[in-house]
């Protein structure tokens, strides 16, 4: 009998001991004499769980975690194989509850299927999307993307369609779609995960995005940092164009499209979408001014679209069943889902996708199981270095973009980094100004000085050198940050700064002479 085990090949699995755990599984098979076959996925998310094994049995596939190489023989003792009982068995994966209460849209595949075979891809429902795309044309496409009031799961937040159909109506020669895959933040490894976990996704989406504004060429501008997701993305697109979804004649179309994957440097602020076209034409990764806005004037002068990888892998599901099917999720003006990623001082830390609209304290308590250290939670960064840390009093908060607005957050990329009750505040919101400082690409005075300084005058208060007045020059040092600074990097450093000044005063009070930097 032939067994088939599912094992991760995503980078944090491997980092626990994936490679290994594969390893082990397959000697002692072989010196048992046993035929296995052994198919890496990506992982599912639960990462206090990894290594996670699955085995397929009749009843479901059963997963068993976290294992490592010295539980393996043991696991053959219990007859694992065939779903045996074990200290570390789990039960069907998918029936786990941190699982099982998600909406899992945009993740559906990532740790279900072989992220390498085209074959397990479409068989899951992929490329449905694109063959609805196709036959109601470009026009309608648009429109139901539109209609989904699916939104860019980055910063902004600005509606996909929207950005789209400016792309479509803007006159060039050419068109180009650039997908931001520079994933910098602090807390967030939902592109990751689904780069290396369900590479087809992506493609997918890009093909859907760029046959709706009519683009024949496409760029991943993917980080450096993250070299097993470039080599699966890189068979993936091999893949695809092996099998007609990618090249001249797109699912036999006339359609043409083509992907080419671009390695960024390193620079935080070539997540800015500017900075990015600069990258990819050969320049320094500078932020350029606005107007006009890359989806009149991008990519070599041309109309382009950016979006990140999420945004453009939310964007199957929406084809695939409908604009009305998509917006059934989510509240407000914030519709579908969003993989939150929870990091930092977390129990349960890995990745929950779920509709807008639970709260912060759900995610923290239902899904994270409270801070790592037992200790209580008491600050919470949401959307990545530039996003606000949030107190206690805040954990009810709805999430989504308007109700996150209302308190002077935003939810950024989804990464959510937890703080227990020992954090100084006041330190973390210098390491804010320090991140800028370090990071700014120093186009415009705001953010290449401002933060520079803003590290000076929170020294100054840290050690209690006239404290009231370098608290208040802090305040009109972020009010010209803000205002003044040609992108988000620069405008939104003030934003984690202010919110530890605002809820917690405490740690920015007198401090003995000792603390002086």
């Amino acid at each position: 009998m032939n067994h088939t085990i599912y094992i991760p090949l995503d980078t944090s699995a491997r980092s626990l001991g994936a490679d290994a755990v594969a390893a082990a599984i397959s000697a002692q098979a072989a010196s048992r004499g046993v035929t296995i076959r052994i198919v890496r996925t990506g992982s599912r998310g639960a990462f206090w769980l990894e290594p996670l094994v699955e085995v397929a049995t009749p009843s479901g596939r059963i997963a068993y975690g976290p294992v490592q190489p010295g539980d393996v023989a043991a696991l053959f003792d219990c007859n694992f194989l065939t779903g045996g009982p074990h200290p570390l068995r789990l039960g069907i994966a998918a029936e786990l509850d941190f699982f099982r209460r998600q909406e899992r849209l945009t993740f559906q595949r990532v740790g279900v299927i072989d992220p390498l075979s085209l074959e397990d891809y479409l068989a899951a429902g992929g490329f449905r999307g694109l063959d609805q795309a196709l036959a109601i044309g470009r026009a309608r496409t648009l429109t139901e993307v539109i209609e989904s009031g699916g939104r860019g799961r980055g910063g902004a937040a600005f509606p996909t369609g929207l950005k789209w159909r400016t792309a479509h109506d803007a006159p060039g020669a050419d068109k180009y779609l650039v997908c931001n895959a520079d994933e910098g933040d602090s807390g967030t490894f939902s592109d990751r995960m689904l780069l290396e976990g369900d590479p087809f996704t992506l493609i997918e989406g890009m093909l859907i995005a760029g046959y709706a504004i009519g683009a024949a060429k496409g760029y991943i501008y993917l980080r450096s940092e993250y070299p097993n997701a470039e080599r699966v993305l890189a068979a993936a697109i091999a893949a695809a164009e092996r099998h007609g979804y990618l090249g001249r004649r797109v699912s036999t179309t006339d359609f043409a499209f083509e992907i080419e994957i671009r390695r960024g440097a390193g620079a935080y602020v070539c997540g800015e979408e500017t900075a990015l076209l600069e990258s990819i034409e050969g320049r320094r990764g500078q932020v350029r001014a606005k107007p006009p806005l890359p989806a009149l004037q991008g990519l070599f002068g041309q109309p382009t679209v950016v979006n990140n990888v999420i945004s453009l892998a939310s964007v199957p599901a929406i084809l695939a069943h409908g604009a009305e099917y998509y917006r059934d999720y989510g509240v407000g003006r914030s519709r579908g889902t969003l993989p939150f990623q929870l990091g930092g001082n977390i129990r349960y830390g890995g990745l929950v996708e779920k509709a807008f609209g639970l709260t912060l304290r759900e995610l923290l308590y239902d899904f994270g199981g409270g801070s790592a250290s037992g200790r209580p939670i008491r600050a919470v960064q949401v959307g990545g270095p530039l996003g606000a840390y949030l107190p206690e009093t805040l954990f009810d908060t709805p999430l989504d973009y308007e109700s996150f607005a209302g308190v002077s957050a935003m939810l950024g990329h989804g990464g959510i980094v937890v703080f227990d009750d020992t954090v100084d505040m006041a330190r973390l919101a210098r390491f804010a100004m320090s991140f800028c400082a370090h990071e700014s690409c120093g186009k415009c005075t705001p953010c290449r000085i401002g933060a520079v300084r803003g590290v000076e005058v929170i020294d100054r208060i840290l050690g209690d050198r006239d404290r009231p007045a370098a608290i208040a020059l802090l305040r009109d040092l972020c009010d010209t940050m803000t205002q003044g600074s040609l992108c988000a990097l620069g405008g939104l450093t003030p934003l984690p700064v202010l919110s530890a000044l605002e809820h917690f005063p405490e740690d920015f009070a007198i401090r003995p002479r000792t603390h002086a930097a």
